[in-house]
């Protein structure tokens, strides 16, 4: 039987604290980070994605953080691909693949090599989607998807018209729910020797956390950063300029909302982003739920979590 390769997963729900533990465990291990996130992957894209800056980085190597324009597309497909290649490359120098991020549908489709069919050669039924999006608007596609697939309606957000489309789509071209065909995936055995690492903390220190970054966000010229992604020519109608923190300051900027009314609508936008983050997290299994009360310091947390990797066979135990 052949060996499984050593993976660490860190996540969590988007401003719990995974930063700074991240850089911490991977600097203890000898660990490489890659970014399990779809927005910090765009270039240009920083204050609103919160993204480490290399300053921050203390030498670790971090991959799949700024390696596109924000115009490209990148998917979960896309995100498999390059984080499979990376994983191999690190482990090859000997170092241990950290994936870090909250997108955990990414997570899991490098977890369980989640198997994606290939674009349909026939695009004219996503057209007519993208058709009925533009006349109809996105709440008029989420009905669409309530009726063939309510799971899947569930897990998708009614403003996710990219992913709400696909799993139309999906069903269109197999006549099988995307919510059916991502359980049967994630049923999988992994080919990893894996930790799964969840972040938490009590829920209203993550809200509380949330609306502290937004102004900090703010203070630090996230309207600056949106104005002159813009000024350059990127698209408002751009998947990544559609990503939160982004959408929100485009409709101050058209004069459409006050920078009051945008930061309110962003600060809650991610509040309930954050609460489905956690409702995704509790479906998976096999995690390890790490609580921030539990611990005095970070330091105690990666304490914790390298003995669970010793456990795991994950990172050698000293002295063997």
């Amino acid at each position: 039987m052949m060996k499984k390769k050593p993976l660490v997963i860190l996540s969590g729900a988007t401003a719990v604290g995974k930063t700074g533990l991240s850089l911490d465990l991977a600097r203890r291990i000898g660990g490489s980070i890659i970014s399990a996130d779809s927005m910090q992957v765009y270039r240009g894209m920083d204050i609103g994605t919160a993204k480490i800056l290399p300053s921050e980085m203390q030498g670790i190597e971090h991959y799949l953080i700024d390696e596109l324009d924000p115009e490209e597309e990148f998917n979960v497909y896309e995100f498999q691909k390059r984080a499979n290649r990376y994983i191999d490359e690190i482990l090859s120098r000997e170092k241990i693949p950290i994936l870090v991020g909250g997108t955990g549908f990414y997570i899991q489709a490098v977890l369980y090599a989640v198997e994606f069919s290939e674009e349909p050669a026939d695009r004219s039924y996503r057209e007519e989607l993208e058709r009925i999006g533009a006349e109809q608007g996105a709440e008029h596609l989420h009905q669409m998807l309530q009726q063939i697939d309510p799971e899947a309606a569930r897990q998708i957000h009614v403003n996710n018209q990219k992913r709400v489309i696909r799993a139309l789509e999906f069903y269109h071209d197999t006549g099988t729910q995307i919510s059916r065909h991502n359980e049967e995936q994630r049923s999988r055995d992994s080919q990893y020797n894996y930790a799964y690492f969840v972040l938490n903390r009590d829920r209203s220190v993550i809200y509380e956390r949330i609306n502290q970054r937004v102004d900090q966000m703010v203070q630090q010229g996230l309207v600056e950063e949106v104005r002159g992604l813009l000024d350059k020519g990127v698209s408002p109608d751009c998947v990544s300029i559609q990503g939160l923190g982004y959408k929100e300051i485009v409709r101050y900027l058209k004069g459409e909302l006050t920078l009051e009314e945008a930061c309110a609508f962003l600060k809650q936008s991610t509040r309930h982003f954050a609460k489905r983050q956690l409702t995704w997290f509790r479906r998976e299994r096999d995690v390890i739920w790490m609580n921030y009360e539990d611990y005095e310091s970070i330091g105690q947390m990666s304490d914790a979590m390298i003995e669970i990797l010793k456990e795991k066979h994950i990172v050698p135990v000293s002295g063997s």
